[in-house]
């Protein structure tokens, strides 16, 4: 039976929620090659999909891959340019962990074909399906707000300085979604005084927030990297918190309703 490359689950709401990188699986060719500690995938944005459970009972369309992002990233550029140009980065097919040491044995790390070889399979399918659902959405409502959901370690010393805040809301320095609906989501967090927050800091929003928001084309995208420490533990094995996700939780759900709510009349 063929491995499934995505889920992809359509709502009857304006939004549609994307996790790129909570996928854990990786084929059993690519196995062999890599550094064994890759196995535990520990650069996953972990749980996501569990935490955000609540989108598909508030009517949001959602995609999920299956796959890790050490087959393919798909929140980087076919082409592989680098997302913060000056910083560190890892690539369309990672060849570091987010601490900086090599992914793969070797001698074992892709060359150009195989990255063009994993685009065609993984990559494509998925910003394919993820095009024609903003554009079912669009037809439907008028508009489509895209929101990027992701997660990450609070200190990663290769990619950042420092600790980051709870949550690191992206709008491409305000490029990919109306000023208004910014706005609206940044309030969510003003009004939670024990989670901090920052709007374009160190991740300013990805591929995904930057190739599909569009504001003037009525498409809007906004992408939370949400530090670990909020809903999990941060150390091996990556445990799940159930205290913390229980507080989390509805202040993801009101930043999710007032996505879905927005209208780009909305003052």
């Amino acid at each position: 039976m063929k491995y499934p490359l995505f889920h992809l689950k359509q709502g009857s709401t304006p939004l549609l929620v994307s996790m790129p990188h909570v996928g854990t699986h990786i084929p059993d060719g690519l196995r062999t090659r890599l550094v064994p500690r890759a196995m535990e995938t520990e650069d996953t944005d972990w749980f996501l999909d569990r935490l955000y459970a609540f989108v598909e009972d508030l009517g949001a369309s959602l995609i999920v891959p299956t796959h890790s992002r050490y087959v393919v990233d798909l929140n980087r550029p076919s082409e592989n340019t680098p997302m913060y140009a000056g910083q560190n980065n890892t690539e369309l097919c990672p060849t570091r962990f987010f601490t900086g040491e090599p992914l793969y044995l070797p001698g074992q790390a892709p060359d150009e074909t195989e990255i063009r070889e994993r685009v065609a399979t993984f990559w494509t399918p998925y910003h394919h399906n993820l095009q024609q659902e903003l554009a079912r959405i669009q037809a439907r409502h008028g508009h489509a707000v895209l929101f990027d959901a992701h997660s990450i370690k609070s200190e990663l010393p290769w990619l950042f300085d420092g600790e980051l805040p709870h949550m690191n809301l992206g709008t491409v320095n305000g490029a990919s979604c109306d000023p208004g609906l910014a706005q609206r989501v940044k309030a969510v967090f003003e009004a939670e005084p024990r989670y901090s927050h920052v709007l374009n800091g160190r991740f300013k929003g990805g591929h995904i927030t930057r190739r599909y928001g569009r504001p003037a084309e009525h498409l809007h995208a906004v992408q939370l990297e949400m530090c670990w420490r909020a809903y999990m533990e941060e150390d091996r094995p990556f445990r799940w918190s159930d205290e913390r996700a229980a507080a989390v939780t509805p202040v993801l759900r009101s930043m999710i309703e007032a996505m879905i709510h927005w209208t780009p009349d909305a003052r």
